[in-house]
């Protein structure tokens, strides 16, 4: 699924361009690596816990859909804006320390429709959640 990113800058360069975002800011957020093909960020474990110390599940999802969703708006390319329209997660480990990486990858690219996975793994490298998310992808709004 190799694709040439749209944008003169790397993909890397154009995530950081393009911000983040305030939510995932405030959560600490790294991007790591930025491809069409692949999408790497991590996300420290303090802060954005449950009251028992668990790494909150939504944050799970926050972070699996900040990484689809840029990955599917830098495949949008220019002049396109791509929305989550479907997101799932199943959690089948607890982080309790650390940071967690996200590694997102393509399951479909089309010209209206994307489908990411991102796995998220604790620092052992144990899968923590996985999250799967659909964005369409539509004209950008103009202004």
């Amino acid at each position: 699924m190799t694709s040439t990113t749209p944008d003169p800058l790397s993909g890397l360069d154009w995530a950081k361009k393009r911000g983040m975002g305030a939510l995932a800011e405030k959560m600490g957020f790294e991007w790591v690596e930025f491809t069409i093909d692949r999408c790497v960020a991590t996300m420290p474990v303090e802060g954005n816990t449950q009251p028992v110390g668990l790494l909150h599940g939504g944050a799970y999802v926050v972070l699996g859909e900040s990484l689809g969703s840029m990955a599917a708006n830098l495949h949008a390319g220019a002049g396109k804006l791509a929305v989550g329209i479907d997101i799932n997660a199943t959690h089948t480990r607890s982080a309790t320390s650390g940071r967690v990486t996200g590694v997102c990858t393509p399951i479909h690219l089309g010209r209206s429709l994307t489908v990411h996975e991102i796995v998220i793994t604790d620092d052992q490298g144990r899968r923590c959640s996985t999250v799967r998310i659909t964005n369409m992808i539509k004209d950008a709004p103009r202004g």
